[in-house]
């Protein structure tokens, strides 16, 4: 049975400067409006960017001396970070950078390609002129921009980052449901901090260029199943190489590296093959 959208404001149009801009979640700088809002971005960007690992405790002191704030404004962007899943608070502890584990990635990965393959068929069942030329748009930005800032080792390129989460935005952006993308943008946002954590392994493994620019020839070809299946395995590839590094953090619930090291790949319709 077909999605069928329930009647919204106008979405936003993927060829407008302003959509890269506003949907680009790893685009962490953005100007704040408030103190709260300043320590709340820059909180977040660093634990996006793994700068403040899983499990870190962020003692109310710790970050208002960290981010030059008070103790009002720094509850404030703990709560709000809370509500995003990024950080959690703990009865009786305070607040802690949220957990990590490979049980986690399995489950996010397997729940991001549910959410976007909805958001991408339906897109396509509807496939307005307009959201074709977005992600046009979107792939042609993001291919001129290189994954690293040098060609030797991996350095993260801000600008691809944000083209990058505005490219996969594009590919749901005509589904009809702000309901659905929001929920796809706090899942980009998660899957993006698991590959900061292992990045330096990933980097050299992967073609993204060549993977994005098969999803998005799959779009222009209306071959809806074809593109879902290179979205889900883009996604599924990313959470596998993770996975066999071994690189994600002890503070979740798999502890033992025994237990870590059984944690199966994910597979086709995110499900897990046993090894």
């Amino acid at each position: 049975m077909p999605f069928v959208p329930i009647a919204l404001p106008e979405m936003p149009n993927p060829m407008d400067e302003s959509f890269v801009t506003a949907t680009a979640g790893n685009d962490v700088d953005a100007a704040p409006a408030t103190l709260a809002s300043s320590v709340y971005e820059r909180l977040r960007g660093d634990i996006l960017r793994g700068e403040l690992m899983p499990g870190h405790k962020l003692r109310i002191e710790f970050v208002s001396e960290r981010y030059a704030a008070g103790n009002s404004p720094v509850r404030e962007a703990l709560n709000r970070l809370s509500s995003d899943g990024l950080v959690h608070r703990r009865d009786q502890r305070g607040f802690f950078v949220a957990s990590a584990s490979a049980e986690d990635l399995v489950e996010l990965t397997r729940t991001r390609c549910w959410l976007e393959e909805t958001g991408l068929r339906e897109s396509m069942r509807v496939f307005a002129p307009e959201w074709e030329e977005g992600v046009l748009l979107a792939l042609h930005r993001l291919a001129r921009i290189p994954r690293s800032t040098s060609p030797a080792e991996y350095h993260e390129n801000p600008e691809w980052e944000r083209l990058h989460r505005a490219f996969h935005r594009s590919l749901i952006a005509g589904c009809g449901s702000r309901w659905l993308l929001a929920f796809c943008d706090q899942l980009a946002d998660q899957a993006y901090r698991y590959r900061q954590l292992a990045i330096q392994r990933i980097y050299p493994k992967r073609k993204e260029k060549d993977e994005h620019e098969a999803i998005a020839q799959a779009v222009f070809r209306h071959d809806a199943d074809a593109a879902v299946a290179l979205l889900t395995e883009h996604y599924r590839l990313t959470a596998n190489i993770i996975l066999k590094t071994g690189d994600v953090p002890e503070s979740g619930p798999v502890r033992d590296p025994a237990k870590r090291a059984r944690v199966a790949p994910v597979t086709a319709r995110g499900k897990r093959r046993p090894k």
